[in-house]
This record gives C-alpha cells, sequence and structure tokens, in this order.
C-alpha cells in the first residue's frame, strides 16, 4: 500500500474532517471498547484526509451500527466480530474509497449474519449502500443439491451484483484479504480450501481488475496456507540466494539511476524480487531456480511516455538485452489496462534482470488498477480508461451467464477467462484482437462477434487457408470466413479455449437442441392424439394453458420440448388434452397406428443407438430417453427385451422413405493373416463407395486376423453391396454385421 500512501502526496486532499465523539457501544464491554475506539480512530485518521466531515461521520456511524448489530458475535480468535469489516474498511480506505464502499464494507456481514434486513440499511444508509451489501451477501436463504453448486451460485451473484456496481467486488476482494491475514485460527482442511479458492477466483479477479497490490499479498498468503512445505522450501531458497545477488542489485540500481541523471532524466529507479507464488508457477514450468529470468527486476518510472522509450534504449546500451524477451505494454495494453515496457538484460555475473519502466500514472494503474479510478478521477486519465475496461469486462461476463446453462457451468467459464496469457493478433482491417494463449480461429471468430463465430466455416492467416482448430500466435493477422446457413459444430468445445466461445457453442447447441425437441415433441403428441382420435388443432387452448400452468412452464413450447426429450410422455399427456377418450387404452397401440416417421437427419433428439447401429430399411423401435430424446434401435437389438419393463416408453417409428444420408456400422471380417491384406480390404471398400471410420485388428492364431470395422453406408442395400465385395476377396474368410 506505500505506492498509494504516496500518491495521495500529489493529489489535492479532500476536506479535513475533525474527529466527532464516538460513542462506543455498552456491548462490546469494558475489555473491548477501548481497542473498538481506537480501530475506529485509526480508521478515521486516514480517511479525514479525504473525505468531508458529514462523510466521516456516516462512516463512524456505520462502525457503531455494526457493533451493535454483530453484538455476541465473536471471531476464532476471540475478538468480537467487528473489528473484521473495519478491518476490511481499512484496506479500502488506503485506496481512498467513497464513504459509500466504505460503509458497505463496515456493514458487509449484516444482512447475512444479523437480523438486520436490507429494508432496514436502506432507511439507515441510503438505497445505494443496501445495494453494496446484498450484492456482497451469500446466498443463505436457499438451499442448493450440492456445496459446490452454492458456491457456484454465489459467485454467479456477486458477479451479477459486479455488473451493476463494480465497487461490489472492491469490498469482496478486501473482505477476501483480511481474512486470508487471519486464516490462522481456523482449522488446516478449511485453510486450505479457502487458501484454493483464493488463488482460483479471488487472486485472478483481481489480476483482471489491475489491482496488483491486493493480488500478490492474496496469492502469497494462498500459497503459504495450501502448500505450506513447498512454500517453506521455496522460501529458504530464495533466501540463500539473496545475500550477493542484493548487493548486485543495488550496483545495478545506482549505475542505471547514474546514466538518468547523465542524460538529464528525472526518474525513481526501484529494485524488487519477484514474489514467491509468481515464482512458484514458473519454477513448475522451467523446473530450475536458474532458468527464471525475472527473479530479480527493476522498476524505472518516469514522467511522459517518450521517456520511456529513451529510457529503454539507455538500459540497452548499459547492459546487453536478452533476445525475444522485450515486451511493449505501453502500445499494446493488457486486457486490465496494465502499461509497461518490459525488457530482460544480462546484468553484472550474467544475472537476467528484468526490467519494467512505466509512467507514474502507469505506475498507480498497475498497482491500484480499477481502484485507480478513485484516485485519479480526471477526464480522460488512464484510469476511467481502465474503469471502463473493467466494464467492458464484466458486460462480457453477463453475457457468459445468459448462455450459461447452470451456475457450474458459468463458474467453469470465469475460470477459464480469468487465467489469460495474452496473445495478439489483428482482424484485416488492423484492429487488435487479445486473445489468452492456446486461443484458435473459433476464438478469435467468436471474440469478432457470437454470430460470426456461430456461422464461420473457415479461416485465413496472413492470407493462406488454415483449420479452424489452429492455434494462434501474436502479430498475425487473421480473417474469418463466413457462410449465412453454417452452425456451431459440437466438435470445437474440443479446442477452444476462451470463455465466450465455448459459452456461445453451448448456449447455441441447447438451444438448437430446444427447437428440435419442440419439433419432435409436436410430433410425438400428435401421434399420440391421432390415435385417441384426435388431433392438436381440436384442444382448446384454455386445455393447454391450465396444463402448462399446473406443470409451472413458461409455455406450451416447454411442454412440447419436454416430451421432444422424453421428460413427459406424449400418451399421457393427449389423455390430458382430451379427457373424453377415457375408454382408449392409456398408450397407443405399437402395431397398426401411425408410426414415427425417422429421416435420420434429426438432430441432437433423436439419435441412433450405438448398440446396434441401425439402417435405413432395418425393421427398428424407438426409446424415449429422458434428456435424450428418442433413440433408434434395431428391432432385433438386446435392448428391446426393455419393452417388457417399459412399454409406455416405446415409440412406433419407421424410416422415411428416400433417406439421403450415410450411416455407421459396424463389421467383423475375419481374414487371412498375408502381406496387403488391409490394404485389399481397404482398397475395396472404397471402390464400394464407402468410407471407414474406425478400424482395430486383433490376432487369434498367427494365421487368421480379426478385423473390427466401422464404416459409413447409405442403408442395408448399399452394406449388402460392400460385403458382397468383401466376400470375393480370397483372403476373407469370413464377415458378419455386428449388434
Amino acid at each position: 500500500m506505500t505506492l498509494l500512501r504516496e500518491a495521495d502526496a500529489s493529489l489535492p486532499a479532500g476536506t479535513t474532517a475533525g474527529m466527532l465523539p464516538l460513542v462506543v457501544p455498552d456491548c462490546l464491554g469494558p475489555d473491548w471498547a477501548g481497542k473498538f475506539r481506537e480501530r475506529v480512530d485509526a480508521l478515521s485518521a486516514v480517511l479525514a484526509t479525504y473525505l468531508e466531515s458529514e462523510h466521516l461521520a456516516k462512516v463512524r456511524e456505520a462502525c457503531v451500527f455494526a457493533a451493535e448489530a454483530h453484538a455476541g458475535q465473536a471471531r476464532r480468535s476471540g475478538e468480537p466480530y467487528v473489528f473484521h469489516p473495519i478491518a476490511v474498511a481499512t484496506i479500502l480506505a488506503e485506496v481512498r474509497f467513497d464513504h459509500e464502499t466504505l460503509m458497505a464494507a463496515i456493514l458487509h456481514d449484516v444482512l447475512e449474519d444479523t437480523v438486520i434486513s436490507k429494508e432496514q440499511l436502506a432507511a439507515r444508509f441510503g438505497a445505494e449502500v443496501a445495494e453494496l451489501v446484498d450484492g456482497v451477501s451469500k446466498l443463505t436463504q436457499i438451499h442448493f443439491g450440492s456445496k459446490q453448486e452454492a458456491q457456484a451460485e454465489n459467485f454467479r451473484k456477486m458477479f451479477l451484483a459486479m455488473a451493476k456496481d463494480i465497487r461490489v467486488i472492491m469490498v469482496k476482494l478486501a473482505d477476501r484479504l483480511h481474512n486470508m491475514r487471519t486464516l490462522d485460527a481456523l482449522l488446516p482442511e478449511k485453510r486450505r480450501r479457502i487458501a484454493r479458492e483464493t488463488l482460483e477466483i479471488y487472486a485472478p479477479i483481481a489480476a483482471r481488475l489491475g489491482m496488483n497490490h491486493l493480488r500478490i499479498e492474496l496469492e502469497n498468503l494462498g500459497f503459504a496456507y495450501l502448500y505450506p512445505n513447498r512454500y517453506r522450501v521455496l522460501s529458504e531458497a530464495v533466501k540463500k540466494r539473496r545475500g550477493h545477488r542484493k548487493e548486485i542489485i543495488s550496483q545495478l540500481e545506482t549505475r542505471v539511476a547514474n546514466r538518468l541523471l547523465e542524460e538529464g532524466i528525472k526518474a525513481r529507479v526501484v529494485g524488487r524480487e519477484k514474489h514467491l507464488w509468481s515464482l512458484y508457477r514458473k519454477l513448475k514450468e522451467k523446473r530450475s531456480l536458474e532458468e527464471v529470468y525475472d527473479v530479480y527486476a527493476l522498476r524505472i518510472i518516469v514522467d511522459s511516455v517518450d521517456t520511456c522509450y529513451r529510457v529503454l534504449g539507455l538500459v540497452h546500451s548499459l547492459y546487453k538485452p536478452l533476445m525475444g524477451r522485450f515486451k511493449d505494454y505501453i502500445a499494446i495494453p493488457k486486457a486490465n489496462g496494465y502499461q509497461s515496457l518490459h525488457t530482460v538484460l544480462f546484468g553484472p555475473h550474467g544475472i537476467p534482470i528484468e526490467v519494467q519502466i512505466r509512467t507514474y500514472e502507469m505506475h498507480v494503474m498497475a498497482e491500484a488498477g480499477v481502484a485507480a479510478h478513485w484516485l485519479y478521477k480526471s477526464p480522460g486519465s488512464q484510469s476511467n480508461s481502465a474503469h471502463q475496461r473493467a466494464r467492458e469486462w464484466l458486460q462480457k461476463l453477463l453475457d457468459m451467464q445468459r448462455r450459461a446453462g447452470s451456475s457450474l457451468e458459468f463458474l467453469e467459464s470465469v475460470k477459464m477467462d480469468l487465467f489469460p496469457d495474452e496473445v495478439y493478433v489483428f482482424t484485416p482491417r488492423g484492429e487488435i484482437i487479445e486473445l489468452p494463449r492456446g486461443a484458435t480461429c473459433v476464438d478469435f471468430a467468436y471474440a469478432i462477434h457470437s454470430d460470426v463465430g456461430n456461422t464461420c466455416v473457415g479461416a485465413k492467416i496472413d492470407r493462406r487457408l488454415v483449420p479452424l482448430r489452429t492455434v494462434l500466435s501474436s502479430g498475425q493477422t487473421v480473417e474469418v470466413i463466413i457462410a449465412p446457413t453454417a452452425r456451431p459444430n459440437p466438435a470445437w468445445l474440443n479446442f477452444v479455449v476462451t470463455a465466450k466461445a465455448r459459452a456461445s457453442i453451448r448456449h447455441y447447441l441447447s438451444q438448437l437442441k430446444r427447437d428440435e425437441a419442440v419439433i419432435i415433441g409436436k410430433r410425438l403428441l400428435e401421434q399420440a392424439l391421432l390415435a385417441r382420435s384426435g388431433s392438436l388443432a381440436e384442444v382448446p387452448q384454455e386445455r393447454k394453458d391450465a396444463l402448462v400452468r399446473e406443470f409451472h412452464l413458461g409455455g406450451f413450447a416447454d411442454l412440447l420440448a419436454d416430451i421432444g426429450l422424453g421428460k413427459r410422455l406424449a400418451a399421457l399427456i393427449a389423455k390430458r388434452l382430451l379427457p373424453e377418450e377415457e375408454g382408449r387404452e392409456q398408450f397407443p397401440p405399437l402395431k397398426g397406428g401411425h408410426p414415427f416417421l425417422i429421416k435420420g437427419t434429426e438432430g441432437a433428439v433423436v439419435t441412433l443407438g450405438r448398440c446396434c447401429r441401425p439402417l435405413p430399411g432395418d425393421p427398428i423401435m424407438g426409446f424415449l430417453s429422458a434428456g435424450r430424446g428418442i433413440v433408434v434401435h434395431r428391432d432385433t437389438c438386446k435392448h428391446i427385451a426393455d419393452y417388457k419393463k417399459n412399454p409406455e416408453k416405446w415409440v412406433e417409428v419407421e424410416w422415411e422413405k428416400g433417406i439421403d444420408g450415410d450411416f455407421p456400422v459396424e463389421l467383423k471380417v475375419d481374414v487371412s493373416n498375408k502381406r496387403g491384406v488391409f490394404a485389399k480390404v481397404a482398397a475395396t471398400i472404397a471402390e464400394a463407395d464407402s468410407n471407414i471410420e474406425h478400424i482395430q485388428t486383433s490376432e487369434r492364431d498367427g494365421v487368421t486376423t480379426t478385423m473390427s470395422l466401422v464404416i459409413h453406408v447409405r442403408g442395408r442395400v448399399h452394406l449388402a453391396r460392400v460385403m458382397k465385395r468383401l466376400r470375393l476377396l480370397p483372403e476373407v474368410l469370413k464377415i458378419t454385421r455386428q449388434t
């Protein structure tokens, strides 16, 4: 926090407020009253440097209110619970947050842990403070199926509150930092759980918002509690190296500072050491401390951007730079607004030294990030730009949560988005697109727009056609080829890395599946109604609406989707819609009725059973599987025996006439173990206008080899032609279709 206190000196201070008398609540008792007064006065002393007197009075009033609300509650350390929210407010005060944020920090556990309601808070301290407190509070009144689901929903609520007011996450980060500072009081298992959550969620959020001072402390504390032995070993290893190298760093500081003075450049040169968690992560990649280039670093802070580039040339003239280690984050800032020049030099005795060169405002931004918005509020300042970037990121989170199917899926997407190792590529117009390392052409397409991603069919990198799964590198120019009729491929989920791409693909596929389910559900319901001598058109709208209300659905389309996905039985719904047909059978007859026609192109709601791989021309049956829709089996399949157990879930189906498409089928071919036999079999299948999807072989007795093939055919007639040609080969001993 030293940086921010230095920043205060260069900023215009607010009206200094006189200290108002503090009425210590009786509930604290004589043992804690003095310490309560000390902590509130210490907080007030910081706030008096920039808050107006009436705002300071409100903050002190919130301290007293919180003490009374948390009366009788204590932390595991034994001290009154109210000391924790006061400490949280003190962390935020050092970044000069406004009085509403500070009051929300002091009251952040009141809704969750006391009988005080949101309405009471709003009446006493204003609606803005009440909304902030509500955003930070956990979901304690709702019961979830698992602890993971509850945690995911809490984060989901927090991110939604962040999108409304970014100060919510500031309070949450300060709350987590103080909890981490006092984690010793908890049991080891709980310490590890909280430490892991901090490293996976909160520290990356702090990094994404550019709050480096918070991130470093959160990461180091999380590391110490999650891996205490590794933390201890690494600290000792760094201490052993620190001795003589500290002298070298000091000499380096002096030499660089003197050289800059000779050139008339005013600068602050500060040496630093990489913090332990960051060093640990580097070591997991490098395997040796000697291979980590930025264990030691120099930070050079100057007055202007032009001077940054002048200083870069000067340090390169003093020490030889390491090729490929220069990064210009001033021309291309990071997503969180971070700007700086980075280079690695061969220092004295060949020790690699990272050098960061930045302006003073960039330095404050690098440490405080979005919080610098409350330090610098001048129009057009870099802090306002970072604040806007943060809001854009939060808006992206909102888009992801709208597409996410569940809270767990949303949390997974957020985690993916919080660990970017950036790659910078260009559009054909020269616009810069930032993507995480490992991003593909599909990720790029979705970064442009969801509609571009949904309709992309190809891509060009530097004007050369490449597959969509091609991984991008910085500096490339990427062009996306789209087709209006194209749609996302489920296989893309195997290689996309951005949260936006993954969420958009899943959303599109789930929506597509729902649309298909509605169509299939309508066909099934029409079939069931026809068996009862009726039709959907004859059913009164009032009866449809009544059924929708009874099932608590959003509309009749939702009911049709449930039928199509096998969650509800069409025969039972038909009986409810046409109750006058009580005398008929409960389920439509399987034979002699109106079969459901299978086209083979219905999509995700109608699938062909992998157990028997039915082909057009095979006698088939359909089974309603909850969540999957209709699964089609051959009528000789072993699963047909289940008909006797669940007759209501079977649907009479038939192939539609004139089906055109390729269907997989599995063959078992016994061949003589002779040279070139595999090539002959493959060539024969290709000549029969078929394609091999999968092949597996096993040797039986040294003379005979069994080949298991999955090939694509258009139907039973085409399959018979392929098998006939294979039988003509002298090496083929036996051929059978597998079920």
